[in-house]
Order: C-alpha cells, then sequence, then structure tokens
C-alpha cells in the first residue's frame, strides 16, 4: 500500500516539476521526500504483513 502511495506522489512531483506549479507548502521537493519515505517505509516492512484469522 506505502508502494503505491509513492507512485502516486511521485507522479504529483513529476507534474508539479513540469507545469512549473507550486503551493504555498506543497512543492515537487516536497512530494518526493514524502514518496521516498514512503517507499523506505514500504522497504522496511511497514504494513506489508496481512493479519490472517486462525481458527482453533
Amino acid at each position: 500500500m506505502l508502494a503505491i502511495a509513492a507512485a502516486v506522489l511521485f507522479g504529483l512531483a513529476l507534474i508539479f516539476q513540469l507545469a512549473g506549479f507550486a503551493l504555498d507548502i506543497i512543492s515537487s521537493q516536497v512530494l518526493i521526500i514524502a514518496g521516498l519515505l514512503c517507499v523506505s517505509l514500504h522497504l522496511a516492512g511497514v504494513g506489508t504483513t496481512m493479519r490472517r484469522r486462525s481458527r482453533r
């Protein structure tokens, strides 16, 4: 799930960079950093485990 979020953030950063668009706080650099954070969390294993119900 975090990898998908990173892909979306990188896509938005690319659009912002190509269009030269930036808001007060959100710029292409902020989106790239957020995307890298999501990728690093995904590679660390955060949010990738699935909980299974066990029958006893």
